[in-house]
C-alpha cells in the first residue's frame, strides 16, 4: 500500500513537472499601422488584415497555430483515453420526434457514430425498428461535412422539401424528393440562408438573398427577398413575393396557414427584437400583401386560422406572451384574449384538432398544458421530470401526438401523446452507457452585483465533499432572448464521472423570464450579465464546489463573448476559458455576413453613445499585458455567422500580450462552421480536446 502510495505520488510530481515544461512558440503575426478613429477615440486594429478570409497569408497563419495546438494537445498522456472514452460513451441509438404526414411517420435516427442522422419512414409509429431509410445525409459527402437543415412536406404528402448546409456553413441548398418513389427531383435553389419552406399548392415559399459579390462566407447579408418556388422548374423562374427595397437589413420569412388559404411573411430587424407581420389571401390572387402589425418592439405570431380570424401569440402588453383572435383586417379593435399572459412564459405552441399544447417555462424548465381553442384549460400533460420538452406537432386531425423530453441526467426520449386521454407512453429510449442514479441536479439562486437573484443549476455525483477541489465547468449563454434549458450532453458525462462539477446559471440577457429577463441584459445593460456570470463563478467558490485553481468558463457564440468580456475582466477568477465562436470585436460585428441583425442587441460603433458603452466591455479592446488563464479559443473555417476574424484577432492579441505561462491555443475547425451540422466525429475529437485541455490546466485527476 505504502509503495503504492509513493509510485502515485512521484507519477502525480512528475506529471506536473512534465506540464511546467510545455513551452509554446507561437507563430508570429505580422502587425499593420490600422488606427480607426471613434469619435475622437483612436483605435488601433493591427491585426485587421486577418479579417480578409481568403488570403494566403490567413491560411499559412491559421496552419501554424493548428500545429502548435496539436503539439499541445499531443503531450496530455490521457487525451486518448479521453477520446476512447467519450466515443464508447456517444455510441447509441437516439431519435429524434416522430413527425406524421398523410399515412406516413417520419423520425431521425442515428444509431451511435453515424455523423449525421438519418431520416426514416415508417406506417406504424408503435414498431420504428420495420421503419426503412427515407434520406441519408451521410451519402451526400465523404466526411459527414453535409447536414440537413429545414425542411417541409406538402400538404398530399407527395413532396418533401429539404436544405443542406456544407461544412457548417449557414448558407443552404433546397432540394425536393418525391416521397413514394424516395427520389429527388431536378429542383435546385441556392443563396438560402434563414428561411423556411412553406408549401402551396405546387410549389413552395422561401427566403434568399442576391448572390455575394465578394467572399460568401464574410460578405454582408442585405436585401433578403421572398419567392415561389414551382416544383419542376428553375429558380431563374420563381416569383418574387415580396421585398422592401428602402430596408436593406431587414429580413424575411414565410409561412402558409394550414389550409393553404393565407401567406403569412414575418420581418425581423434584429436576432432578438420583434418582427412586423403580414398577411396575403392567397384564395384571392389580386388581393395585396397586407401589414397587421408595425415595428419591431414586439413579438408577434401566427398560430393558425379560424376562418377569417387569426390565432396570434404576442408579447405586446405581455413581456411573457399571451394568445389573441384577431380579424386580420383591424387587429387592434378587434382583438379578444383567448390565454393571458401567465407568471410563467409561454415559449412554444402547437395546435391540433382545436386544441393548444402550450409549453411554458417556469425558472428555466418546461411544463406543458392543453386547452381547447376557446381558451379552456383541458389538463396538465405530465412529464417525467423537471426538463425540455420538444415536438407536440401535429396534422390537423391527429389524436397522437409526438414529444421529446431530456434534462441533465435522462437521455432524450420520445414520448406518444393520446389527445383525447392525456396519457403519454414511451415509444423510444435510448440505452446509454451512464446510470443517471449515481448523479444529482440542484436549482439555487444566487445574488448578482446588484442585488438580483439569478438561477443556476448544479450537477455532480451524489456525495460529493464540498472542500473546493472539485474540477468545474461554469457554461451560460445570457443573450438574445435565448433560454438554456435541462438537457442531456453525452460530452458532459466525461466530466461527471471524473468529479467534475457543471453548472448553468441562466443569466439575464436569456428568454427564461420573459422579455424583461432579456432587456435586463441588452445594449446599455449588458454588463448585467457579466456580471451574473463572474457571480456565478463567486457562488462556487465561496460554498466550496470549486477553487480559481480548478474553474473553467465556457460558452459559444453569445456566449464566447460572455467568455472573452469576463476573462479581461477578471482574468484573476478563473483557470481555464474556452470562448468558441465568439462575438469577440464588439466595434466591427455588424460588418460581416448577418452580424448588423445583433445591432439592437448590442447597439453599433457607429452610435456615439453605444461606442461608449461597446468599447468598455469588447473583449479584443480589453486585452492589457497581463497573465490570462490557460484559454483555447474555438472557432471554425466556414462560420459564417460569427466570422472567424473575431476569434483570430482575439487570439492573436491574446498570445502577444500573456504575461503568464498559460497556453493561449487557436483550436480552427476546417470544413465546419458555427456549430450546427457537425459531424459527430468532428464532435467527438473536438470535446476530447476540450476535456483533456481542461483537466490538464486544472491539473485534475482522469480516472481511466
Amino acid at each position: 500500500m505504502l509503495k503504492n502510495a509513493v509510485v502515485l505520488l512521484f507519477l502525480s510530481f512528475l506529471l506536473g513537472s512534465i506540464q511546467a515544461q510545455i513551452i509554446i512558440s507561437y507563430p508570429k503575426a505580422k502587425k499593420v499601422d490600422q488606427v480607426d478613429d471613434y469619435y475622437g477615440t483612436k483605435i488601433q486594429d493591427p491585426y485587421r488584415w486577418m479579417e480578409n478570409d481568403t488570403t494566403k497569408e490567413v491560411a499559412d497563419w491559421v496552419k501554424s497555430e493548428n500545429s502548435v495546438t496539436q503539439s499541445y494537445l499531443e503531450k496530455i498522456p490521457y487525451r486518448g483515453l479521453i477520446k476512447d472514452r467519450l466515443t464508447k460513451l456517444w455510441n447509441y441509438e437516439r431519435y429524434g420526434v416522430i413527425m406524421h404526414h398523410n399515412s406516413n411517420y417520419f423520425f431521425f435516427k442515428n444509431n451511435g457514430l453515424q455523423n449525421q442522422s438519418v431520416l426514416y419512414v415508417t406506417k406504424d409509429p408503435n414498431n420504428l425498428s420495420k421503419a426503412e431509410v427515407f434520406l441519408d445525409p451521410n451519402k451526400l459527402s465523404n466526411n459527414g461535412t453535409v447536414a440537413l437543415g429545414t425542411s417541409g412536406f406538402d400538404k398530399s404528402g407527395k413532396y418533401f422539401g429539404y436544405a443542406i448546409n456544407r461544412s457548417g456553413s449557414d448558407w443552404q441548398e433546397i432540394y425536393v424528393m418525391d416521397v413514394e418513389k424516395k427520389e429527388r427531383l431536378k429542383d435546385s435553389l441556392r443563396w438560402v440562408k434563414f428561411s423556411d419552406i412553406a408549401f402551396y399548392k405546387d410549389g413552395f415559399f422561401y427566403s434568399r438573398y442576391d448572390e455575394p459579390k465578394g467572399s460568401a462566407l464574410s460578405s454582408e447579408n442585405e436585401y433578403q427577398k421572398v419567392y415561389y418556388h414551382k416544383i419542376g422548374t428553375t429558380q431563374n423562374q420563381d416569383v418574387l413575393m415580396f421585398e422592401d427595397k428602402n430596408r436593406p437589413k431587414v429580413g424575411f420569412s414565410a409561412s402558409v396557414s394550414d389550409d393553404e388559404r393565407f401567406l403569412i411573411i414575418y420581418a425581423t430587424e434584429g436576432a432578438s427584437t420583434g418582427n412586423e407581420l403580414y398577411y396575403k389571401d392567397l384564395s384571392k390572387p389580386i388581393t395585396q400583401i397586407t401589414k397587421i402589425y408595425s415595428g419591431f418592439e414586439f413579438e408577434h405570431g401566427f398560430i393558425d386560422n379560424i376562418g377569417d380570424k387569426f390565432l396570434i401569440s404576442t408579447t405586446e402588453n405581455a413581456p411573457k406572451k399571451k394568445i389573441l383572435i384577431v380579424d386580420p383586417k383591424n387587429p387592434k379593435k378587434t382583438e379578444k384574449v383567448i390565454i393571458p399572459e401567465k407568471e410563467e412564459v409561454l415559449s412554444n405552441i402547437a395546435i391540433v384538432k382545436n386544441q393548444l399544447i402550450l409549453t411554458y417555462m417556469k425558472n428555466a424548465c418546461h411544463k406543458v398544458y392543453q386547452y381547447n381553442v376557446n381558451g379552456g384549460l383541458e389538463r396538465e400533460i405530465q412529464l417525467p421530470d423537471l426538463g425540455t420538452v420538444s415536438g407536440f406537432e401535429g396534422q390537423k386531425m391527429d389524436n397522437e401526438l409526438y414529444y421529446s423530453f431530456s434534462s441533465f441526467k435522462y437521455p432524450a426520449s420520445i414520448f406518444k401523446y393520446e389527445l383525447n386521454t392525456g396519457k403519454s407512453s414511451v415509444i423510444a429510449k435510448p440505452n446509454i452507457d451512464f446510470d443517471p442514479s449515481l448523479y444529482e441536479t440542484k436549482q439555487i439562486f444566487y445574488p448578482s452585483a446588484d442585488g438580483k437573484q439569478i438561477p443556476m443549476f448544479i450537477v455532480h455525483k451524489k456525495g460529493l465533499k464540498l472542500d473546493g477541489t472539485n474540477p468545474t465547468y461554469l457554461y451560460a449563454y445570457g443573450g438574445f432572448n435565448i433560454s438554456l434549458n435541462p438537457s442531456f450532453s453525452t460530452s458532459r458525462l466525461i466530466l461527471l464521472e471524473n468529479g467534475g462539477v457543471f453548472a448553468l446559471p441562466n443569466l439575464r440577457g436569456g428568454g427564461e423570464f420573459g422579455e424583461e429577463w432579456h432587456k435586463a441584459g441588452m445594449l446599455e445593460k449588458k454588463q448585467n450579465v457579466f456580471n451574473d456570470f463572474i457571480y456565478a463563478a463567486q457562488y462556487l467558490i465561496d460554498n466550496k464546489y470549486t477553487s480559481k485553481e480548478k474553474l473553467a468558463i465556457a460558452g459559444g457564440s453569445n456566449g464566447g463573448l460572455l467568455v472573452g468580456a469576463c476573462m479581461t475582466q477578471r482574468p484573476d477568477m478563473f483557470k481555464v476559458c474556452f470562448p468558441s465562436v465568439g462575438v469577440l470585436d464588439m466595434l466591427r460585428f455588424h460588418k460581416f455576413t448577418i452580424g448588423h441583425a445583433w445591432v439592437p442587441e448590442y447597439g453599433s460603433s457607429d452610435n456615439a453613445e453605444q461606442f461608449k458603452y461597446l468599447i468598455k466591455y469588447s473583449p479584443l479592446h480589453n486585452i492589457k499585458q497581463y497573465g490570462y488563464p490557460a484559454t483555447m479559443i474555438i472557432t471554425a473555417d466556414h462560420d459564417d455567422r460569427v466570422v472567424p476574424a473575431h476569434s483570430f484577432k482575439f487570439g492573436a492579441t491574446l498570445q502577444e500580450k500573456n504575461t503568464s505561462m498559460s497556453p493561449i491555443l487557436m483550436y480552427i475547425e476546417s470544413n465546419a462552421g458555427h456549430g450546427a451540422g457537425k459531424p459527430t466525429s468532428k464532435t467527438i475529437e473536438e470535446q476530447s480536446d476540450v476535456w483533456s485541455f481542461f483537466f490538464y490546466n486544472t491539473k485534475s485527476t482522469v480516472k481511466y
